[in-house]
């Protein structure tokens, strides 16, 4: 959990399939613990070809089943579903833009910094997320309601909630 705090969780990222990866590692952990999607993802990258959208978006209904049988990853087949079809919407993006850029135009490509002092302050959702959820449900994604996606707008460095105290918050980056 430190690892992926430390080193990831809250930095902005820009590429796609980046952004692909840290959504799927959201939707896994609706209704779970953090704890037990960062235990198994190791399992999901190796299912998920690395979260190479292109091999994603490929897969079919016998690799659907497959992975159900996989008791190293969480076997939800909504959530499963969802990868493949979110990968499915992300390679069919329109030309001239990306996922990465239509997602980042929300925060004007800033991210948006909310020091809280304690957990406790942190919402389980805001009007962003809820913006981006309905945004994302027309063009097609699934598994992506608000609190997920807040989460992932966190993830994904839109939005920084970093505690006012914590090494990484950006004002105590030196």
């Amino acid at each position: 959990m430190r690892a992926y705090h430390d080193q990831e969780w809250g930095h902005p990222q820009h590429d796609s399939q980046k952004l692909f990866e840290l959504l799927c590692l959201e939707t896994y952990q609706a209704g779970l613990s953090w704890q037990t999607v960062l235990n198994k993802r190791a399992a999901f990258e190796a299912d998920f070809h690395h979260y190479d959208i292109e091999r994603v978006a490929a897969m079919t209904t016998d690799d659907l089943a497959r992975l159900m049988t996989d008791e190293r990853i969480i076997r939800n087949r909504l959530k499963l579903t969802a990868t493949i079809n979110n990968a499915r919407v992300i390679r069919d993006w329109p030309a001239g833009s990306s996922f990465a850029t239509w997602l980042w135009d929300f925060v004007d490509n800033q991210p948006i910094r909310q020091a809280w002092q304690r957990m406790d302050q942190m919402p389980a959702t805001n009007d962003l997320a809820k913006r981006v959820s309905k945004e994302m449900k027309k063009r097609g994604f699934k598994f992506v309601g608000p609190t997920t996606i807040y989460s992932y707008l966190q993830a994904a460095g839109l939005i920084n909630d970093h505690l006012a105290d914590c090494d990484w918050a950006p004002e105590n980056q030196r």
